[in-house]
């Protein structure tokens, strides 16, 4: 069993969490994300235009790497790589849900919140992994403590995360890279403001620590 990491966490600090509502929406707004920087893209399946937005994203816009979030099921597993998804993101998991995701194929992050799931989780061989909710579950306090017993984890921190508190968080050395929604404010993408969400993405792409280099991709 392998874990998510370098293709699905090597190729910017942030990993925008997207929900589309309108799957026509899809290309313009992960091209606005790549021009800004951000080449990895989350696209939740919390919609029913989920599946048609990562099949539009990944038949329409070459530089990025979408991926599907909000994985709960070994169903969902198949819809969303059958889409295009290149990369599979869970909340949680279960052992059943673990094993689907490692028999995609794809790279997948599977969701954290204590010290027991890491533990469980490196103990199947997943070493990178989704930490959910981020700050509601300790923050950086909560990963800074982690890094000393359990430093062959790796973590992207997910859930209440700002440009603010995006450069403490990743300036740990267990945490390969942030998700997040700031970059896709709800107006901006009312108005389909897709200059504004460049705007954005570029500042998140420049959050990288100095002297931080990010994970090889094959």
């Amino acid at each position: 069993m392998t874990s998510a990491a370098p293709s699905a966490l090597g190729h910017a600090p942030v990993l925008p969490v997207v929900v589309i509502d309108d799957a026509a929406d899809a290309v313009p707004l992960a091209r606005a994300l790549v021009a800004g920087g951000l080449t990895a893209i989350e696209v939740t399946l919390r919609t029913a235009a989920a599946p048609a937005a990562i099949r539009a994203i990944a038949d329409g816009v070459p530089g990025a790497v979408v991926g599907a979030g909000t994985v709960l099921s070994a169903g969902a597993v198949a819809e969303a790589v059958a889409a295009g998804a290149r990369f599979l993101v869970s909340p949680g998991w279960t052992d059943g849900l673990l094993e689907a995701m490692a028999a995609s194929g794809v790279p997948f992050l599977p969701g954290v919140s204590t010290a027991s799931e890491v533990v469980a989780l490196l103990e199947r061989g997943v070493s990178t992994m989704k930490f959910f909710p981020a700050e509601a579950a300790g923050g950086i306090a909560y990963l800074k403590s982690m890094a000393g017993p359990l430093p062959r984890a790796r973590f992207c921190p997910t859930g209440g995360i700002s440009p603010a508190s995006a450069p403490a968080y990743l300036a740990l050395p267990n945490v390969a890279c942030v998700g997040g929604t700031w970059m896709l404010p709800p107006d901006a993408l009312a108005a389909r403001d897709w200059a504004r969400v460049e705007s954005l993405a570029r500042e998140a792409a420049a959050l990288r620590p100095p002297g931080r280099v990010a994970d090889a991709v094959p």
